[in-house]
């Protein structure tokens, strides 16, 4: 249980699993470090951008928002809770009081990279968060794959999971069909093509 208030420098900075890398590193790209010191996870997600670095690696965690008003507490997917540009699920009276994780996979590893036009202070033109676990074989039988900057609403990419499962890192092959749930625009960051690219 991630609070809504807390700030991304705190997630960068504690001990967390592996899986939970990709969050980590996102916290670390998150504005400037004055931003991650104020912003907080909560903020990243109310605010419903396509570019919102937290989103990605917490669809990669199967994420759920906590959300309460005076009547009611209710848990939403971190799908279901960002339906488009700039909104939400949220109801009039309503506030996101947490984010809520399942344990991942003991064995799984998380990663997250973001394409700016550079390094810092950016907002992504592409970025992308995995969670993978590989068995006693080498082989991944846990897939997560979230890919931001690239529709209205960060995807997850579940045809190219499930082809993940049961292959070995050396054989990953991506096709055009796995990136179907993605819909890029141009903007002045970049082209569609590019971004799919």
């Amino acid at each position: 249980r991630i609070g809504a208030a807390t700030t991304w420098t705190r997630i960068a900075r504690t001990v967390l699993p592996a899986a939970f890398a990709g969050l980590q590193a996102a916290a670390r790209e998150v504005g400037s470090i004055q931003i991650q010191n104020a912003g907080t996870i909560a903020g990243n997600l109310c605010n419903a951008s396509p570019a919102a670095d937290g989103v990605p690696p917490l669809l990669t965690l199967d994420a759920q928002v906590e959300l309460a008003s005076l009547d009611r507490r209710r848990l939403l997917p971190l799908s279901e809770f960002l339906t488009g540009v700039r909104r939400t699920a949220l109801t009039p009276g309503e506030m996101v009081t947490a984010i809520l994780l399942p344990d991942p996979p003991a064995h799984a590893a998380g990663a997250f990279d973001k394409l700016g036009s550079r390094r810092y202070l950016v907002i992504s033109i592409a970025m992308v968060a995995v969670v993978i676990g590989l068995d006693a074989s080498g082989r991944i039988d846990h897939a997560r794959v979230a890919v931001g900057s690239c529709s209205p609403v960060a995807q997850r990419l579940t045809e190219l999971e499930a082809d993940l499962i049961g292959q070995c890192l050396g054989d990953i092959r991506l096709t055009p069909a796995h990136l179907t749930p993605l819909s890029p625009i141009d903007d002045v960051r970049g082209s569609a093509g590019y971004r799919l690219d």
